[in-house]
């Protein structure tokens, strides 16, 4: 499973882009919104110690005067139940919004993303990476004049009568790539290694954003390189996610490794090491407190490219 993507929910791009539209689903009875602070989303916890958060979705009518009083609004879409949005209080005091939280609290979907149901995921990851783009994007990067929001959110138009450049949410696009060695069919290997940013036992596969024109073959080439020393040939994609920390789309690859020898810098990548399937099995998980190394977070797609390269080659020694 990766977390964040195949949202069932309608986006009305075409809708959307009637304001009379959107501040008629606004006010339908049937209106439901994700409120959100400084990237954290409210949520309550139905049990902690079972580590079992729940999104709040309030109706509107709960939030409305909040709302109005925010900075940034954005629709997200229409999905069975009605029209879903989103609003941002970070501009509101605590006390304002401590009467309006009550026994929730406002939580990093980094660090409960995977306790998700996964639609309720990938609506807070949607609604995070609109309003971060929103927050950020408050003035014409042309002239510095004021943007206005429009199309729900999914647009931002300069108020210079002079430049009125539409602007659309960014997406950096970033590859990430399990590498792997089959020079001996009877014991492939991966590649696994410790960037200096993360927890002192995880350990992950490699990454990096796209340089400009550059293929997306050529950045996991160049990546894979500059971070461990190992040329790679046979490229393949596998698949994608939606990463709102803060507005990436990280691009899945598996690449062949033609060289074997490890050389990291240091910096930014500590350590590096092949690994066999049998190995990843005795790896502990993402903040469990134990001592040997730990995967990637579950949420994450480079848990599944992990996941997926280990169970293929235990299941190909099965079948052998």
């Amino acid at each position: 499973m990766i977390y964040y993507r195949e949202l069932n929910l309608d986006r009305a791009s075409e809708s959307r882009k009637d304001r009379a539209w959107i501040e008629q689903q606004w006010t339908r009875r049937q209106c439901r919104v994700l409120v959100l602070r400084h990237d954290k989303s409210l949520m309550y916890w139905r049990d902690r110690n079972l580590q079992t958060p729940q999104v709040i979705d309030l109706p509107k009518a709960e939030i409305e005067n909040l709302a109005e009083e925010s900075e940034q609004r954005v629709f997200l879409g229409l999905d069975r139940n009605g029209p879903l949005f989103a609003v941002d209080v970070s501009s509101h005091d605590d006390d304002v919004l401590a009467a309006f939280v009550g026994d929730n609290e406002f939580v990093d979907l980094r660090d409960v993303g995977w306790l998700l149901e996964s639609q309720q995921a990938a609506q807070l990851a949607y609604a995070r990476g609109l309003l971060f783009w929103n927050r950020n994007h408050r003035y014409c990067g042309i002239c510095g004049s004021p943007t206005q929001s429009e199309n729900g959110g999914h647009m931002r138009r300069c108020t210079s009568a002079g430049c009125g450049r539409m602007h659309f949410p960014r997406t950096d696009p970033a590859v990430i790539m399990l590498v792997e060695d089959r020079s001996d069919p009877q014991q492939p290997r991966c590649l696994l290694a410790r960037n200096s940013r993360f927890p002192n036992r995880m350990m992950s596969t490699l990454a990096g954003f796209v340089d400009p024109l550059e293929s997306l073959e050529e950045t996991v080439a160049r990546e894979v390189f500059e971070e461990c020393g190992i040329r790679v040939g046979k490229i393949e994609y596998q698949a994608s996610q939606p990463w709102p920390f803060p507005s990436s789309i990280m691009l899945g690859f598996r690449a062949e490794a033609l060289t074997r020898d490890i050389v990291v810098d240091g910096i930014e990548i500590e350590e590096a090491y092949w690994f066999d399937a049998h190995q990843l099995k005795k790896f502990g998980e993402w903040g469990d407190g134990g001592d040997y190394f730990c995967l990637p977070r579950r949420d994450s797609i480079a848990r599944y490219l992990v996941n997926s390269w280990a169970n293929e080659v235990l299941a190909g020694e099965c079948s052998g």
